[in-house]
């Protein structure tokens, strides 16, 4: 069986779950109209009977006597119009239940915090006592309010202001005119379903709405220009589908870029190189269908014809594809032949850039690859052709210049080559030098030492990841810093020794 009829045959990667755990279920619920029980006068309390009404529920207040915080929100009446305060001057009872949605409580006793739980469990009412995660079935968020648009974010119980400090972020995201943009979507969905088929067209309406969204809010030609496009979307049954080449990163998530972020959210199929990190895979898009199409030196391997048949075969399906590459696309990650053998089938194909390794090991390290004091050029270099060799239309003397420094992409199993033909080019074989595997991710392994040793180093480090080398005086200053470091008296070995960072 080859390649692409395995992936037909399993199309998920088993290698990765499509959710992580949860510490709890996130659940928006309904209270328009339902009666809702809070017991206590504090001002806890009362920040929770705000919350309630302001979802439209009919708050019910079992305290003998209010805060005065409590008071005043009493006397402002609800900010929504369904929802409603009705003070009970008494204490609880166990018949203040009936018919309530959920029961909040405010107790200073751990007792009486018991007591409340049990109650509302014997009569069926989903219960929280404020403060007492034991006497919790369910907790409250920290809330981004942009309604119909609500973002809620929970930490468990484990760090309250950490929760806080994540909201204060997202509300700098969220513009206060995506409230605006939300209840315009509200007000569409009867007319996109009636005009607009279910699937890809719908979706890449709504695609097209969600770039405007993130601007100032609509005014009377953005409606106009909206009704427009559902009523071109109607005419046109079929959408064509695209091709989004996304550069992963070196394989930490939070290198990607927002752009990418949109696009992995909006995909339909996602084809995945065998480098592109779980942490990655989790922000796509849950309902995306994900199919592993790795090339890997030295292991069975997806053929790129494969991986061009697959683009096209659901491009024309009107799917939106995003073909996934570990570090930037336009880099040694074949997407010349990709976008050539796209434009050819009239399939639309944009790019989204990503951190190419060598700026990840750069910048782990923190060497700048062009120091002006030591080089003025730097120079990616594929280290094996297509024949797994080194390239035979490389220039070495060119490639010896100590005044530009060169990175070597995939070259574990040509260090030794490359190290060999440099030094009869007339390099000196010390020359600082370095390798590094699984940059930015839990297993990176950094090596700085001098080219002379470089073989052998790469060597210990086994070949299991992707080798990458850097060669040239902008690695000096490491070499030397951890030298120092690690060696504070000089060996008795004529060659300098080699410095492992990590691994």
């Amino acid at each position: 069986m080859d390649v692409l009829q395995q992936q037909r045959n399993e199309p998920q990667s088993s290698r990765t779950a499509r959710m992580a755990p949860l510490a709890k279920l996130p659940v928006f619920w309904a209270l328009e109209g339902k009666r809702v029980v809070v017991a206590g006068g504090s001002d806890a309390a009362a920040w929770k009977a705000e919350l309630l009404v302001a979802c439209g529920a009919d708050v019910h207040v079992y305290a003998e006597t209010l805060s005065d915080t409590f008071a005043r929100l009493m006397a402002l009446g609800a900010v929504n119009p369904e929802g409603r305060y009705t003070h009970h001057p008494h204490s609880w009872t166990s018949a203040i239940f009936a018919g309530a949605s959920i029961a909040i409580a405010d107790c200073e006793e751990y007792g009486e915090a018991k007591d409340f739980f049990e109650a509302a469990r014997t009569a069926g009412v989903p219960v929280n006592v404020i403060d007492k995660p034991a006497y919790c079935q369910f907790q409250f968020g920290s809330i981004v309010n942009r309604s119909p648009v609500v973002v809620s974010i929970s930490t468990d119980g484990a760090a309250p202001i950490l929760a806080q400090a994540i909201r204060r972020r997202i509300e700098t995201l969220l513009p206060h005119s995506l409230k605006a943009w939300a209840e315009l979507a509200q007000s569409l969905r009867g007319r996109i379903s009636e005009c607009l088929s279910p699937g890809p067209q719908r979706r890449a309406f709504w695609e097209r709405f969600v770039d405007r969204a993130f601007g100032p809010a609509p005014d009377h030609p953005d409606s106009c220009a909206i009704f427009a496009d559902i009523a071109n979307s109607a005419v046109s049954r079929h959408e064509t589908g695209r091709v989004t080449l996304v550069g992963a990163g070196p394989g930490d998530a939070e290198l990607l870029t927002l752009k990418a972020m949109r696009a992995l959210q909006a995909a339909d199929v996602i084809l995945f190189d065998d480098l592109v990190s779980d942490d990655v895979l989790e922000l796509a898009r849950r309902e995306a269908k994900r199919m592993l199409v790795g090339k890997r030196g030295g292991r069975e391997s997806c053929r790129q014809e494969d991986i061009n048949e697959m683009m096209i075969k659901f491009a024309k399906a009107g799917k939106h594809v995003v073909r996934l590459k570990s570090g930037d696309p336009m880099i040694f990650g074949r997407a010349g032949e990709e976008i050539a053998c796209l434009e050819q089938q009239g399939i639309p194909v944009d790019v989204v850039p990503g951190i190419t390794a060598a700026s990840a090991m750069a910048s782990r390290l923190g060497i700048s690859l062009t120091h002006r004091d030591h080089a003025q050029s730097v120079r990616f270099i594929t280290g094996h052709s297509r024949k797994g060799i080194l390239p035979e239309n490389f220039d070495w003397q060119t490639l010896a210049d100590p005044h530009t420094t060169t990175i070597y992409y995939m070259a574990g199993r040509t260090t030794g080559e490359i190290a060999a033909k440099l030094v009869a080019a007339g390099m000196s074989a010390d020359t600082p030098a370095v390798f590094a595997s699984g940059v930015t991710r839990a297993d990176e392994r950094t090596w700085i030492g001098s080219l002379r040793d470089l073989p052998e180093a790469v060597k210990r480090n086994g070949l299991d990841q992707p080798i990458l080398l850097g060669i040239g005086p902008v690695f000096a200053s490491r070499q030397i810093l951890f030298r120092k470091k690690h060696q504070p008296t000089p060996p008795e070995a004529s060659s300098p020794m080699p410095l492992a960072l990590n691994g």
